[in-house]
């Protein structure tokens, strides 16, 4: 991995750093898109990890994208011709929201400050958002001419319902953490100090479950998105098939009927 994204574990938990505050943690480059799907790709392979964290650096959680380099048609925007510029998305940037999909670690967006553009759209892939109450929200593509290249007009609406994200994409109007819960854009809002210490206690509660389960459950909501409820009946089943044969699940029984806490092992 390169330096936009620094990563660190603490036991089964995986926290990921969007590490460039300087710039407000703003994606400029092809390589920090690479950046960011190598860590979600190497937390999604090391079947250690049961939950995981995004946030950022700084003040900023994310600022979107490089403004400098749209003008300068270098980076993940414009390039010489639209053809070239349609590749470069397509190659670029919309490589995050397929490694978050294929992502069946649960993640928490610890969203510590502004989450604009493509930092809102990044937050809106993470299972969970909590937010530092001084943290801001904006899908401000549109004040700038634009749409959102990265997928958002589809992930946004799937978060707080159609109207709403009309609304917030329509006008590009930056929201503060306050209205952001009210929309259900995130789960709960806690002060700025408070919020790797909340991120940390919720990822301890999840990760503190039978490993496979967690991944399959999040398989199965992610799968529930978009599928039809006979697709999803099909898949439960399946699923549900290979939970009932794992150690865990039977660990999980004994405990129960003996009174006594689970020692769960991922197996």
């Amino acid at each position: 991995m390169g330096d936009y994204v620094r990563l660190e574990t603490r036991d089964n938990i995986a926290i990921l750093t969007l590490n460039r505050p300087d710039k407000l943690n703003a994606i400029g480059e092809h390589e920090d898109c690479a950046d960011l799907v190598g860590a979600l790709g190497a937390i999604g392979a090391d079947r250690s990890i049961s939950a995981a964290i995004l946030t950022g650096q700084g003040r900023a959680f994310s600022a979107g994208g490089n403004l400098q380099g749209m003008k300068n048609r270098t980076g993940i925007g414009p390039l010489e011709h639209p053809a070239s510029t349609r590749t470069n998305y397509r190659s670029g940037i919309q490589g995050i929201p397929r490694a978050f999909r294929a992502l069946e670690v649960p993640i928490i967006a610890a969203v510590n400050g502004h989450a604009i553009g493509v930092g809102c759209d990044i937050a809106c892939l993470c299972d969970i958002r909590i937010a530092a109450d001084s943290a801001k929200f904006a899908t401000s593509f549109i004040k700038m001419g634009l749409v959102p290249g990265d997928g958002g007009a589809w992930l946004l609406q799937r978060v707080i319902g159609y109207s709403r994200a009309a609304e917030m994409l329509l006008t590009g109007d930056a929201i503060g953490a306050d209205e952001a819960l009210k929309l259900g854009l995130v789960s709960r809002v806690t002060p700025g100090d408070a919020l790797m210490d909340e991120a940390l206690a919720l990822a301890g509660r999840i990760a503190a479950n039978p490993a496979r389960s967690l991944r399959m459950a999040k398989r199965l909501m992610l799968t529930a998105q978009t599928a039809d409820l006979d697709t999803v009946l099909e898949m439960s089943a399946a699923m549900q098939a290979i939970a009932h044969e794992t150690a865990d699940h039977a660990e999980a029984v004994n405990a129960f009927l003996e009174k006594r806490s689970p020692a769960f092992t991922g197996a």
